[in-house]
């Protein structure tokens, strides 16, 4: 029996983000034969038509499915509805944004990694020229720390 993958993507005003995000996962889905794969877009309070669109491609993609919160929660409570749904069914959830930063391409070397034995994998952008010089130093030294600090089932899978 293949495991399941729930990637949850929190949303908030992503409405003429989601069809180029549509192409992504469809992409992804065919790309990735050796797992069933669910798409859990939670919806975060979204003032434009995002919800509608949640909607209406859960009705036409059986392995898409929509989550709307009352309000606007903020990103991580959103990430957290996504993993409170995900965990009755799911074998790795992975997180990822709509806007399209994070490379879905790395998805298979962080499953790799899971399948190997890691508890938890964690991407980190490997480039970073756009980035401030604060954001650049406070991002590194968290990702320095982490890495000493977590024991050796933790992997981390460096991104684009």
């Amino acid at each position: 029996m293949k495991k399941l993958i729930s990637i949850i993507i929190p949303m908030y005003n992503e409405e003429e983000s989601l069809p180029y995000l549509y192409d992504r996962l469809t992409k992804l889905s065919d790309k990735i034969e050796n797992y069933n794969m669910e798409f859990l877009f939670v919806n975060d309070g979204s003032k434009d038509g995002t919800w509608e669109l949640i909607k209406k491609l859960s009705k036409e993609e059986y392995h898409y499915k929509g989550i709307a919160q009352s309000r606007n929660r903020g990103h991580q409570n959103a990430v957290l509805a996504g993993l409170m749904t995900a965990k009755e069914a799911a074998d790795i959830t992975i997180s990822i944004d709509c806007d399209g930063q994070d490379d879905i391409n790395a998805m298979d070397a962080m499953v790799d990694a899971y399948m190997a034995g890691a508890e938890v994998v964690y991407g980190v952008r490997s480039k970073r020229e756009t980035d401030t010089f604060f954001k650049r130093f406070t991002a590194e030294s968290f990702y320095l720390c982490s890495q000493y600090s977590s024991a050796s089932r933790y992997c981390c899978a460096s991104v684009c």
